[in-house]
């Protein structure tokens, strides 16, 4: 028997060529689909006979807007390459698959377009959920866009989560989970300086990033808590990749910028830096002390091992699939923190002679959410 192939765009089988082969109704046919009503053996035996006959597939937009199927929802980042994001992403699709539901994941690259059509196909196929993820520029233009997004959502049953974006005006359908990113970054700095160090080197990220704003903020007030006003021609803007890092630091070595310690504003950052510093001859933490920010699997096997931040990025992932399946969709603007602490490892050393006493509690009351362990 000749089988219509799905491949064949002009030729895709129909729920009335199924219910037409199998001799029932269309509407006997979707509850078989379904599941959702009670059908005798030898009707669903036909009916399954001819799905596979005829290779159907089940448009899925019209199983959503019927409320059948399995519930989806979805998480769209920039990059799917970054390990943070990828340990977030892991976090969404095993609290989603727990909770029944089936995780789609869009990668943007940036691109403001392509993310709206993404969201635009969800709303449509009635998404529980849409999950925005990683900083971005905290402009009108932004916060008007994502108030159209989560007001356009919320009519269709499906709840707009920001993790790690700016929050939007009160009142707006949104549920808004962030880490504590600028408290990690003050305690980091915090603990070079209780080091003895204070010409340190801040990689950063794009100026208008939200993400690389607040670490950099944390990087200037631990300075100013201390009295210290760092010299500008150590903020080094960038982005946060391992080739960065790496290409900044070589930039600083060129200019002979004098600092004793880097702060990297990732871990992948910190890598790339890393790199550069053992080939120009600098050992770490002995001739430069580094950090990073993260704490991503690797951090822990680099040489030396990296003091970094860590961020529960998984959690951060897990909770904001529990907060959105578990409120109403016109729920009013929800706003929840997570904390993040330093970890020490072995990529920094004191300054000889300079070594502040009891570093460790003066960071840890500096910075209650951002503390050291």
């Amino acid at each position: 028997m000749t089988r219509k192939s799905n491949g064949d765009i002009g030729n895709r089988s129909t729920i009335r060529d199924v219910a037409a082969r199998a001799g029932v109704s269309a509407s006997t046919v979707s509850r078989v689909l379904a599941g959702d009503y009670p059908v005798s053996t030898a009707t669903r035996t036909r009916v399954m006979r001819a799905v596979r006959e005829l290779d159907y597939v089940a448009d899925a937009r019209a199983k959503a807007i019927a409320g059948v199927g399995t519930p989806t929802l979805a998480f769209v980042l920039d990059d799917i390459t970054g390990p943070s994001f990828a340990h977030m992403a892991h976090g969404v699709e095993r609290e989603a698959t727990r909770l029944g539901h089936l995780c789609l994941v869009c990668s943007t690259d940036g691109d403001t377009e392509q993310e709206l059509e993404f969201i635009e196909t969800m709303r449509a196929q009635r998404a529980a959920a849409v999950i925005l993820v990683g900083g971005t520029a905290d402009t009108a233009e932004y916060r008007a866009r994502m108030s159209r997004i989560a007001d356009s959502l919320a009519s269709a049953g499906s709840r707009l989560v920001l993790c790690g974006r700016p929050p939007l005006d009160p009142g707006t359908p949104v549920t808004v989970i962030e880490y504590d990113n600028e408290s990690g970054a003050y305690a980091l700095c915090a603990h070079l300086l209780a080091q003895g160090h204070r010409r340190v080197l801040f990689l950063g990220g794009k100026p208008e990033n939200t993400t690389a704003q607040g670490r950099e903020r944390g990087y200037l007030a631990a300075h100013r808590a201390r009295g210290i006003e760092p010299d500008p021609e150590l903020r080094l803007a960038g982005d946060f990749t391992r080739d960065s890092g790496h290409r900044r630091i070589r930039q600083a070595l060129a200019q002979s910028l004098e600092f004793t310690a880097v702060m990297a504003s990732t871990d992948m950052v910190a890598a790339g830096a890393l790199t550069a510093l053992h080939e120009a001859g600098l050992s770490v933490p002995d001739d430069v002390s580094l950090v990073g920010y993260d704490d991503i699997a690797f951090a822990r096997d680099l040489h030396p091992p990296l003091t970094t931040v860590h961020v529960p990025y998984e959690e951060l992932g897990r909770l904001a699939v529990r907060t959105a399946l578990g409120r109403t969709p016109d729920a009013p603007n929800e706003h929840l923190l997570l904390g993040t602490h330093v970890v020490v490892r072995d990529s920094v050393a004191a300054v000889p002679g300079q070594l502040v006493p009891d570093a460790s509690a003066r960071v840890s009351s500096q910075a209650p959410t951002g503390g050291l362990t």
